[in-house]
């Protein structure tokens, strides 16, 4: 039973992390480890005899113990990288809004020498405005 929910499951994960794909819901990047984790699955859930080979290879026990483990190695992988992008985008987040303040200071300081050009201006030519050169 617990082999047919690994299969239905890991399926599952996998159709998700492709509608998610194809909706632009999920950056390629990520849904290339999502797929990697449902196959690796699925071909555990196909194949699990290949578990049992691998607990006997590695001397584990049992085979759930060798299961949570590298559960948990892959969510410690998973956290790391994401711990890096968020740690990315800190920075390119950073950087723009370093940029966006030094533009919005030059608008800033263009728009007062706009005023202070176009007050003189209007200081220089109190009477009556010239006609337009055709």
């Amino acid at each position: 039973m617990i082999i047919f929910v690994g299969i239905a499951l890991s399926l599952a994960i996998l159709v998700l992390v492709l509608w998610m794909l194809i909706a632009r819901r999920i950056r390629e990047k990520y849904a290339v480890m999502w797929i990697v984790i449902a196959l690796c699955v699925l071909i555990l859930g196909l194949f699990p005899q290949l578990l049992l080979w691998a607990t006997s290879t590695l001397g584990v026990q049992i085979p759930a113990n060798l299961l949570f483990s590298l559960a948990i190695v892959l969510l410690l992988g998973v956290s790391l990288h994401l711990s890096w992008e968020i740690s990315q985008a800190e920075d390119e987040i950073r950087r723009v809004a370093e940029e966006a303040a030094l533009s919005r200071t030059q608008v800033e300081v263009l728009s007062e020498r706009i005023e202070a050009l176009e007050s003189r201006l209007q200081a220089g030519h109190e009477g009556p405005t010239p006609p337009p050169v055709p």
